[in-house]
């Protein structure tokens, strides 16, 4: 008999140490990921996190007006207004899961009933309240705490880019905008030029010295370039709806904030034609016909050096990076189920049952229950593990995806700052080309009208200035492009969000009117701190 009880009270000693030691974790401990498929050569290169030129890369243009569209995108775009309100999902469900490491039962019920039969009337009441605590001993709710804690920071690295994106689409369309505003002004310009060449050949015809083929080449050339002038406007208009939609306003707020008259300065005969002896010449000097400043340009060093740690810090590989995390956590989660479960539950009740016709008795009413059990799923017929094969498998999936992404930010990389590298100098090139195609008309027109050329030669010049400058507004337009891919492609502009709300507080005045949201929407909660990334990574080593 002492032997027995002293065998029960080992066991009870041996169930209480397991329950309250705490528990352990099953499966891996993720610890980040190392060695991602990155340029040896990016690695040596160290940068300034805080650099103004990528955290704020838009004011690199100079630019007052795309400062102000960044400035009302961040504070307007629905995107990431959305992206906000994921984050607050994601804290949602991290409530929920920590919830789960204590009481999962706790619950109060109730009932009272009479029973008339031929032996009397029964009466019975009772008012229970009962809790169950699945103890977390191998960690089961810990990993999920784990998984979803890298869920939330998956969320806010899905804000910052949605955030992103969102910049580098702004200052695309505005560029776009702006390049067409140019390439506009240009062939508005060669229209003027052209109908003045279109009018002195005329003359000519009509005082017999050229052939009506030559007046007529001279109208069609006319007519070709008015026609291209709809195409460029279409193309404005597109860039300008686009821009719209990015700040969730309408067209005609983003036309005020464009101060579409910029470009009427460029478009005087006087600002670009010089009048000598009744012959049309075009001004040679800098602000002359190349003289137009509407596009953007970037101050970007075309030989910055790439730092490694800067685009491991994109938001996009940061999502990818915390879903690795996720999945991890997740090996461990179900990984607890190959082992016993081990439970407390208890309950308090008061319950009644007369047969004397009396709803109340307090004989041996109250009652109280306390005690551990345990379950174990042993015969699972590999269930279990082949659950827990398919999490690994999940797991090493989203680190082969990860991989994979950061080869993809390598390689956009590359390309943009390949890409603005040589259309500058296509640039620098093409801008000599204007001057001598500017040169050769003001030439082809002397000798034209002195009977030394014929019009097919004052033909070609006229087509080449229409199609060089044309050419020379889009190459700016795309070495401004390059720019923007570039700083997008470091995952330049989240940063401009710590420190501010990601939900604004008339939305979560909504959201409080509708719900009880505690004081998950209240403003220092919903604000995102600095150094928030490093933060996370830390709790989640």
């Amino acid at each position: 008999m002492r032997t027995t009880m002293s065998i029960k009270r080992a066991a009870a000693i041996g169930l209480s140490s397991l329950i309250f030691s705490g528990c352990v974790k099953l499966g891996p401990d993720f610890t980040g990921i190392s060695n991602p498929p990155l340029p040896k050569a990016w690695k040596r290169n160290h940068t300034d996190p805080k650099n103004a030129s990528v955290v704020k890369w838009w004011r690199t243009f100079h630019d007052p007006t795309l400062n102000r569209l960044v400035e009302k995108a961040y504070a307007q775009n629905l995107d990431i207004k959305s992206a906000g309100l994921r984050i607050a999902q994601a804290r949602a469900a991290l409530g929920i899961s920590q919830g789960l490491a204590f009481p999962q039962v706790q619950t109060i019920s109730g009932q009272a009933s009479s029973t008339r039969t031929g032996l009397g009337d029964v009466a019975t009441a009772g008012l229970n309240f009962d809790m169950g605590w699945e103890m977390d001993i191998w960690g089961k709710y810990a990993r999920g705490i784990e998984a979803s804690e890298a869920g939330l920071y998956a969320s806010v690295a899905s804000y910052d880019n949605i955030m992103v994106s969102v910049i580098a689409e702004v200052a695309r369309n505005y560029i776009d905008y702006r390049t067409a505003q140019e390439r506009l002004t240009y062939a508005k310009r060669n229209v003027v030029i052209q109908e003045r060449v279109t009018k002195m050949t005329e003359i000519q015809f009509n005082s017999g010295n050229v052939s009506e083929l030559d007046m007529q080449q001279a109208r069609t050339q006319l007519y070709n370039t008015r026609t291209s002038i709809p195409a460029i406007e279409l193309t404005k208009v597109k860039a300008r709806n686009a821009l719209a939609l990015l700040l969730s306003t309408d067209a005609g707020q983003i036309d005020r904030m464009l101060n579409v008259g910029k470009a009427k300065r460029y478009e005087a005969a006087n600002t670009f034609i010089a009048q000598s002896k009744d012959i049309i010449q075009i001004k040679e000097k800098a602000h002359g016909l190349i003289g137009i400043e509407l596009i953007p340009t970037a101050s970007l060093n075309p030989y910055y050096k790439i730092d490694a740690n800067l685009l491991t810090q994109r938001p996009d590989l940061k999502v990818a990076e915390y879903n690795v995390h996720a999945n991890s956590a997740r090996i461990g989660a179900t990984m607890a189920a190959l082992y016993p479960s081990f439970s407390l539950f208890g309950n308090i009740g008061y319950n009644t049952n007369n047969s004397t016709g009396s709803w109340i008795s307090g004989s041996n009413a109250l009652g109280v229950t306390i005690g551990p059990s345990f379950s174990w799923n042993i015969f699972n017929y590999g269930r279990i593990k082949n659950q827990i094969r398919l999490q690994d498998a999940i797991f090493e999936e989203s680190l082969v995806k990860y991989n994979k992404q950061v080869l993809s930010a390598v390689q956009e990389v590359s390309n943009a700052l390949n890409g603005y590298v040589l259309t500058r100098k296509q640039h620098i090139e093409n801008k000599k080309a204007v001057e001598a195609t500017i040169r050769a008309f003001n030439i082809s027109v002397v000798q034209y009208n002195d009977g030394l050329v014929n019009y097919q030669r004052l033909l070609t010049t006229v087509e080449k200035l229409t199609s060089t400058q044309d050419r020379f507004a889009s190459i700016k337009g795309n070495m401004a492009l390059s720019a923007v891919s570039l700083y997008k492609a470091l995952g330049g502009g989240w940063q401009i969000s710590r420190g501010k709300a990601y939900i604004s507080k008339e939305m979560a005045a909504r959201m409080k009117a509708r719900t009880d949201w505690g004081h998950y929407l209240d403003d220092d909660m919903t604000r995102l701190p600095k150094g928030f990334y490093a933060a996370g990574e830390s709790n989640a080593k």
